[in-house]
């Protein structure tokens, strides 16, 4: 009988082992993730009035390209399926259908624009696709308790515009203020930090006009604006826009202290097209390190993100700082995705996401970082001055929070 007792032992220890063994190695999967794969989607305007932001896409295909290469995350590779919506919002909500329902991914990333996200938003909650990172720093994006699928991923517009409202009433408290905004929700967004920021002395705006993206020109605009009397101008307009009200303003002879969204202030977008003279002196805000500016020249991370540029995306523009932008955004969806380790749910997705403390990106400014909680879907709240040199941009002063309470996004 000892035989018999033993081999019994055997099998019940052997059940035992069987039984554990799922635990250890359970892997969760929804649909756009299995043991070899995940698949993100990704929404640019690739063509349209907005069509400069699609090197954005180009960088983080690249990106992936090169965590493939290495070997994937956690032993999985990317696969990247990226659409263009022409800055479309219809175009966009049928992007995100198809990326949803026909390849079935795990997650749609960095879509970019406020009206195309906008148009989605509603249609990624009720499906639970996680909307990860979006390219907008709308507020609203911003908004757990009613889109617990959104998050968004820049700084915010109307911690943007209490940023320059601070340093207008600390260094021109006396001044007039000309706006040009874009008629959608990332211009009124601004519009509404800067006078929030201004409080009781936003009667310093005297005057303001709107553009919409399609328009073909907007010199009407810029002259209404000119001849207002105001001192400060502050264009909060996409790269095309921005482009042709620095050349505009530049060519009335009209000398403001001006102010540039963050969104376009790209060299290579939008100076260099404006005028690099024309240029001289525009004020903005910067959260990631300008491939422009000299003071980089021996940093690890631009020398990083260069190497990166010549294997994998060579015909990139290294003055172009959509290009180092988009590659702080993936280097973040990576960091998301290794934190899933093998649930890869799009709960967890969006769990992981809630969950990044203190982390930085190889081309994040000094003193910057990304950190996010289960209430706080804004990633990076802190930016800081810079000022346009007529070939590149400098920093100054000390790295900045908006103060736009989170409790204001809902």
């Amino acid at each position: 009988m000892p035989g018999r007792r033993g081999s019994l032992a055997a099998l019940v220890m052997l059940a035992a082992v069987l039984a554990a063994a799922p635990a250890l190695a359970e892997r969760k999967y929804d649909p756009g993730a299995s043991d070899t794969e995940i698949r993100i989607g990704n929404i640019m305007p690739y063509s349209g009035p907005a069509s400069s932001y699609g090197v954005i896409g180009k960088t983080e295909a690249a990106f992936f390209d090169m965590i493939n290469a290495q070997g994937g995350i956690n032993g999985r590779k990317i696969k990247f399926i990226s659409y263009d919506d022409a800055y479309s919002p219809p175009k966009a909500i049928e992007q995100a259908r198809k990326l949803v329902e026909s390849d079935e991914v795990l997650l749609i990333f960095q879509s970019l624009g406020t009206p195309s996200n906008s148009a989605i938003m509603k249609y990624m909650n009720a499906k639970r696709v996680p909307q990860l990172f979006v390219a907008s720093g709308a507020t609203k994006f911003g908004d757990p308790r009613n889109f617990p699928w959104t998050m968004g991923f820049q700084p915010n517009y109307q911690s943007e515009g209490r940023i320059y409202a601070k340093y207008i009433l600390d260094n021109f408290p006396d001044s007039k203020i000309a706006v040009f905004w874009q008629n959608d929700d990332a211009g009124k967004d601004q519009f509404k930090g800067l006078k929030d920021g201004l409080g009781d002395k936003a009667g310093m705006i005297i005057a303001d006009k709107s553009y919409e993206v399609s328009d073909p020109s907007i010199d009407s605009q810029i002259v209404a604006l000119h001849d207002s009397g105001a001192d400060i101008f502050f264009s909060w307009a996409a790269p095309k826009g921005s482009a042709q009200a620095i050349r505009k303003v530049g060519e009335l002879g009209w000398k403001p202290k001006f102010f540039l969204a963050n969104t376009a202030t790209s060299v290579a977008a939008v100076m260099k097209p404006a005028g690099l003279d024309y240029s001289r002196g525009i004020i903005s805000t910067a959260y990631v390190k300008d491939p422009t500016d000299p003071r980089w020249n021996d940093d690890p991370g631009i020398k990083k993100w260069r190497a990166f540029m010549d294997k994998y995306y060579p015909d990139g523009d290294k003055s172009n700082s959509n290009n180092a932008y988009a590659y702080v955004e993936s280097e973040a969806m990576v960091q998301v995705l290794k934190q899933c380790g093998d649930d890869l749910t799009r709960e967890n997705v969006m769990k992981q996401a809630a969950s990044l403390k203190n982390f930085t990106s190889d081309m994040l400014l000094p003193g910057i970082s990304i950190n996010t909680s289960p209430d706080d879907y804004f990633p990076i709240e802190q930016m800081q001055l810079m000022r346009f040199t007529g070939e590149s941009w400098e920093l100054f002063g000390d790295v900045i929070t908006g103060e736009v309470g989170h409790e204001q996004s809902h």
